[in-house]
């Protein structure tokens, strides 16, 4: 079977110092005229650009993969890793340097906020146009129009231009519209991060949907939770190149395995994705350190991990409050600690600058990755909210003393657990005196 989006050799080069631009006929004509006087002009001049010697940066270089119809894949790496280049040249937004890429059928992008709308039409025209882009017909649109502004959840101001809509009244409309007019492919990058927690919850479920519809999805995000929940497939990108593709449990863990240098172990808080819209930022940075105070974003089973949240509040200084949530890599909350609800730590001095520590002491966590929410208060409220502010790994431990290592995958947590067997039929009958041993589930 054919694929329906094949990379070859992908490479994209950006100029360094000058913005680029598309070129009319006109142009391209007046500028080959006037190569001869800005040769001579960069003589006397020393312009380096004039004399063509431009530096340049690589954003992609020497990609190539398949996908095949009805794949939803992940694409995932750090910042800088060519991700929303690659998703900008399959839209055709932008053109590649060398190579070529080929997609089979109908492609719905969502790359930034209400990309493709026009600020002064109303939410009503901006799908029909939305969808025309798409290469939809009217009828098309006008038959999943009811179904699109429900998701979107702006029945009230769909006859409203769009100018007037916030950024997530903006993101829920562009996605409904990408993810409803039913385009063979769809590409999604890093835009769930703009909407709060019920709306990435249904556009999860939507991409859930599209996947199983038999619809191919390329989608980028940092959220591994989200990756390994809707993709069977990931890719890698690293500087630019491809650099590893497959199942996506493996890639990820490769991925996460890459992080765990001390330099991983802390994250600037400052400008995060993670933040909750509202929020004012006053968390600065966090760092994870194990049990022996190294910074670490890795701990074995059994150990302690402490976590120190770095603020800056210096016009109105608060007694801190720090809530940490600690999720799997499903996004699912397995513990809350809160310095507010637990005794003899309600710190009563009023601080503009400061470090607040939180030690976890040994959380019975079995081998993953998982995450962390924070939330910074002055006692009263929410202040500064980040979700996924960083990410740490627990790593396989002899914890039982048997020799044997506990299996990834098999639960979220371990737990003390006592056993005992009796000899007969009517075993159930005798006096239970229980042995010792630990349950994993």
């Amino acid at each position: 079977m054919q694929p329906i989006i094949t990379v070859e050799n992908l490479g994209k080069r950006y100029r360094l110092g000058r913005q680029e631009r598309y070129h009319t006929l006109r142009d391209s004509l007046v500028e080959t005229a006037m190569l001869p006087v800005r040769g001579i002009a960069s003589l006397f001049s020393g312009n380096r650009y004039a004399n063509g010697h431009e530096e340049h940066v690589w954003a992609l270089r020497d990609v190539c993969f398949e996908v095949a119809a009805g794949d939803v894949v992940g694409l995932i790496g750090s910042n800088g890793a060519g991700k929303s280049t690659l998703l900008k040249i399959l839209s055709r937004i932008t053109e590649p340097t060398l190579g070529c890429a080929k997609l089979h059928g109908r492609v719905g992008s969502l790359l930034e906020v209400g990309t493709g709308f026009h600020p002064e039409l109303t939410g009503r025209e901006n799908i029909f146009l939305s969808g025309a882009i798409l290469g939809m017909r009217r009828a098309e649109i006008a038959r999943k129009f009811d179904e699109i502004v429900a998701f979107a959840d702006i029945e009230q101001f769909i006859d409203t231009p769009v100018k007037r809509y916030s950024s997530g009244m903006y993101v829920r409309l562009a996605f409904a519209v990408a993810a409803h007019l039913e385009p063979e492919i769809l590409l999604v990058d890093e835009v769930l991060a703009v909407g709060d927690a019920s709306f990435q919850k249904r556009c999860l479920g939507r991409i859930g949907d599209v996947a199983r519809e038999g619809r191919t999805v390329l989608f980028v995000s940092h959220s591994m939770a989200s990756i390994e929940a809707l993709c069977g497939r990931c890719l890698l990108l690293k500087d630019g190149r491809l650099k590893a593709s497959g199942e996506t449990n493996e890639i990820i863990s490769q991925y996460m395995a890459e992080g765990l240098r001390p330099e991983s172990a802390s994250s600037r808080l400052i400008v995060h994705s993670g933040r909750r819209r509202g929020s004012v930022p006053l968390m600065t940075s966090v760092s994870l350190h194990d049990t022996a105070d190294v910074p670490s974003a890795a701990i074995r089973m059994g150990t302690s991990l402490s976590i120190a949240v770095s603020f800056s509040c210096s016009s109105n200084p608060i007694a801190p409050v720090l809530g940490i949530v600690l999720k799997n890599a499903h996004g699912v909350s397995i513990l809350g600690v809160n310095n507010r609800f637990i005794g003899g730590y309600h710190f009563e001095q009023r601080l503009a600058h400061g470090i607040i520590r939180c030690t976890l002491d040994s959380p019975p966590l079995l081998p993953g990755t998982y995450s962390l929410d924070l939330y910074l208060n002055d006692g009263s409220q929410d202040l500064d909210i980040i979700h996924d502010a960083i990410f740490f790994d627990v790593l396989p431990a002899d914890i039982f003393g048997t020799g044997q290592l506990p299996p990834a995958g098999t639960g979220v947590i371990y737990w003390p657990a006592s056993f005992a067997v009796f000899e007969g039929i009517h075993a159930e009958e005798q006096e239970i005196s229980p042995g010792h041993g630990r349950l994993v589930f």
